[in-house]
């Protein structure tokens, strides 16, 4: 096995192959252990959300990101509910504001086909054991 090509004259070993096979193995399972995944999460509300409902879904977000997941919060528009846009980035800011103390705001709110969009993101990370 050749340990230092760039070395003059190159470096050599002999080794077990399988053996060597088996270590690479083991620090690729190691690095693959000790990557973290951020699964963004999606939270659906409508402009005229009641306020128990909005209050269980802000439960929700904020248990999604104590876990470590990113939340998307959308507000969907049907029908004529486009004509009232504004109630719904109001209800957007509403939801944002309650989650600040555990999310940071990732990308602003932007308006895109029937819906508005915001993605946060959380502050601090639960560490899994």
């Amino acid at each position: 096995m050749e340990i230092a090509p760039q070395a003059v004259p190159p470096v050599c070993k002999i080794i077990d192959f399988g053996k060597f096979q088996y270590e690479v193995q083991k620090k690729e399972k190691l690095q693959k252990k000790n990557q973290t995944v951020t699964i963004l999460k999606e939270i659906r509300l409508h402009p005229n959300t009641d306020q128990h409902d909005f209050d269980f879904k802000a439960r929700h977000a904020e248990k999604f990101l104590e876990e470590g997941n990113k939340v998307k919060a959308s507000v969907i528009f049907k029908g004529r509910e486009l004509a009232y846009k504004e109630h719904g980035e109001a209800l957007l800011l509403k939801f944002i504001e309650r989650l600040q103390d555990n999310a940071k705001l990732e990308q602003e709110v932007r308006f895109e086909g029937k819906a508005m969009h915001a993605i946060l993101a959380p502050i601090k990370v639960k560490k899994k054991k």
